[in-house]
């Protein structure tokens, strides 16, 4: 079982995460909830409002309450873990926290987003701290509502969790079914030095190297390799190997296999020699419908991207 930790951000911006509205940002932005990357701090710069930190910051309260942010997840799926990161607030973070979350088909409005359930009850913050929490709820969410007692300063809000898609989107017939917004998951990899192997298979394309998934250097006549499991069993017909920014750090070559749930891996893609820097296509015909596949590159290196397109032969109930 994966570790929560490694479990991807269902929040993060890059993955399409946005803070859709907070009741006060008077010091600092709320977008910064779910910005990538970790939080920076530098000293003496002051803006209008104050020093300006790289979270969100609420004004203080002169009145009873609390403050709120809610947070449309991109990727909507099963919470495993909540981390409130209060970096660098160390007068002005709030001492206490909770979280509700909700499930909504289409796009409500903030206003309407109704019957919310709780998912961490109000709990103590340390400040300058990545404050984490394991959670216990299996349902599926689309939105989470951050509560902070009574006011303060949040760097980043992580939430941690399996992707699990709406289905009524799934097309069988054209799918990636790697991908990992269609419920797809890492289930281990030999490497992960320089980054995570959940970026393989993440949203989008990679902006920058450090969006891909990196091994270090080997030094052994080994190789690397990352082991997924499919959003669907599938039938793959078209593989994307894409090793878009590594120039001087790319596979030599690869290779895909695949295997339906325990059984034989079968190559789907042979070894077969890479560029940097550059997205590959390859069409493919496999016998079987795989549930698995596993991607071994020759000897180390980046990939930017794997998509595996083909037809699911059974959606997840």
């Amino acid at each position: 079982m994966t570790e929560w930790r490694e479990l991807p951000d269902l929040a993060n911006r890059r993955f399409g995460g946005s803070v859709v509205w907070a009741n006060d940002e008077f010091f600092a932005e709320r977008e910064n909830l779910v910005k990538d990357g970790d939080p920076a701090f530098q000293t003496y710069t002051f803006g209008h409002k104050g020093q300006v930190y790289d979270g969100w910051e609420t004004r203080r309260r002169r009145s009873e309450g609390f403050d709120q942010a809610i947070v449309r997840l991109g990727m909507p799926g099963r919470i495993a873990g909540i981390v409130i990161d209060t970096a660098f607030f160390t007068g002005n973070y709030p001492p206490f926290a909770s979280v509700d979350a909700v499930n909504f088909s289409d796009y409500p409005s903030p206003g309407e987003l109704t019957g919310w359930h709780t998912i961490l009850p109000k709990s103590p913050l340390a400040g300058d701290t990545r404050n984490e929490f394991e959670i216990g709820d299996t349902r599926r969410f689309t939105h989470v509502r951050l509560n902070i007692y009574p006011d303060g300063g949040v760097a980043r809000l992580r939430v941690h969790g399996k992707p699990i898609p709406d289905r009524r989107y799934l097309f069988a017939d054209r799918m990636d079914l790697a991908a990992l917004e269609n419920g797809a998951e890492i289930v281990d990899c030999s490497n992960k030095f320089y980054s995570s192997p959940n970026n393989l298979i993440a949203p989008g394309p990679a902006a920058v190297m450090g969006e891909g998934w990196e091994t270090a250097r080997r030094r052994d006549d080994g190789n690397d390799w990352v082991h997924v499991r499919l959003a669907a069993e599938g039938i793959p017909a078209l593989i994307e190997l894409d090793t878009t920014h590594f120039k001087g750090n790319a596979p030599r070559e690869a290779r895909v296999q695949g295997a339906h749930e325990d059984g034989e891996w079968a190559d789907i893609l042979p070894l077969t020699r890479l560029q940097p820097d550059q997205k590959h296509r390859f069409l493919v015909t496999a016998e079987k419908p795989v549930t698995q596949v596993r991607l071994d590159v020759y000897p180390d290196g980046g990939m930017a991207r794997m998509r595996v397109y083909g037809k699911a032969t059974r959606l997840p109930s």
